[in-house]
C-alpha cells in the first residue's frame, strides 16, 4: 500500500512539475548560495504532494525539501523531494525528478522516483524488489575498479566543492569515468539499473536518497547512508552506494583519496 500511495502522488507530482515549468522560470529565489535555486515550481509541487498525502495518510509528519519538517524516530513519516535537480529544470536540462518515501523509524520501506522527462516511475518497497516501469531492476555485474563508472555530485558552498573537486581528481586515475547528472535520486536510480557502478555524493539531505537509495539496496546495492554512519572513514555524511563487485575496492580507493576530508 505504502508503494502504491508513494507511485500515485509522485506521478500527479511529476505531471504537475511538467506543466508548471514557464511559469516556474519568471519566480526563482536563492536558498544557501546563489547557485542554489528554489522556484514556485518546487514550492507548488510540494503543496501538492502534502495534501495528497494528508489526504491518504491524515496526520502522518512530511520532510520536504522546501517546507522542512523533522524526522520522527519513531513511527510512519513521508520524505519528499518535490523537484530534484531544480538547477537541470532552470536550464530545462531533462535530468530532474520527483522523490517520494515512506520510512519507518527512520528507515526508507516504499519509495517512487518519477522522471516527467524520460516517462519513468522508480519503485521499490522494503524485501519486495525495485522496478523500472514494472520492470525488475538488478545492478551491475562490475568486478574491476578501473572500469568502474562512478556517479557523484557536488555541494552549492564553493568551499566544500574544492574539497570534493579534489577527492575526484585523485581518484579519476583509478576508474573507468564520472558521471555528473545533478540529480541524486536519479543518480541513485541509475546503480539500479546498471547504468553506472557506484554513487557517491557528500553533504546530501534526506529528502535526496530516501527513495532512491531503497531502489538501489532492492535492486542489489551495497549501501551507506548518512543515518546508518559508521567509523568507515568516508564522513558521517557521506553517501555511498555501489554494485557488490567493486564496493570494497571502491571504499578503499576513495579513503586513499581523501574521502574522510570532504
Amino acid at each position: 500500500m505504502l508503494r502504491t500511495h508513494a507511485v500515485r502522488v509522485a506521478s500527479e507530482a511529476a505531471q504537475l512539475v511538467a506543466d508548471a515549468r514557464e511559469a516556474a522560470l519568471s519566480d526563482i529565489s536563492t536558498k544557501s548560495s546563489a547557485t542554489d535555486v528554489v522556484t514556485s515550481g518546487d514550492r507548488a509541487v510540494e503543496r501538492l504532494i502534502r495534501e495528497r498525502l494528508d489526504e491518504m495518510w491524515p496526520g502522518v509528519p512530511v520532510i520536504g525539501e522546501e517546507e522542512g519538517g523533522q524526522a520522527p524516530e519513531h513511527g510512519l513519516s513521508w520524505v519528499v523531494d518535490p523537484i530534484d535537480g531544480t538547477v537541470n529544470y532552470l536550464y530545462g536540462y531533462p535530468c530532474y525528478a520527483v522523490s517520494v518515501a515512506a520510512q519507518v523509524d527512520g528507515v526508507s520501506v516504499a519509495g517512487a522516483v518519477a522522471d516527467p522527462v524520460g516517462d519513468r516511475m522508480w519503485t521499490a518497497s522494503r524485501g519486495d524488489g525495485a522496478r523500472l516501469n514494472g520492470r525488475p531492476l538488478s545492478v551491475s555485474s562490475a568486478t574491476r575498479l578501473e572500469l568502474t563508472l562512478v556517479a557523484t555530485g557536488f555541494a552549492y558552498a564553493a568551499e566544500r566543492r574544492v574539497r570534493q573537486a579534489a577527492l575526484w581528481a585523485a581518484l579519476l586515475p583509478r576508474v573507468r569515468d564520472l558521471r555528473r547528472p545533478g540529480a541524486s535520486s536519479l543518480d541513485l536510480c541509475a546503480v539500479a539499473a546498471g547504468w553506472v557502478d557506484a554513487y557517491v555524493e557528500h553533504g546530501l539531505h534526506r529528502w535526496d536518497w530516501a527513495a532512491g537509495a531503497l531502489i538501489a539496496e532492492e535492486a542489489g546495492a551495497v549501501v551507506r547512508l548518512p543515518s546508518t554512519a559508521n567509523e568507515d572513514g568516508l564522513g558521517a555524511d557521506a553517501v555511498f552506494v555501489a554494485t557488490p563487485g567493486i564496493a570494497d575496492a571502491l571504499r578503499a580507493a576513495l579513503l586513499d583519496s581523501g574521502a574522510g576530508k570532504v
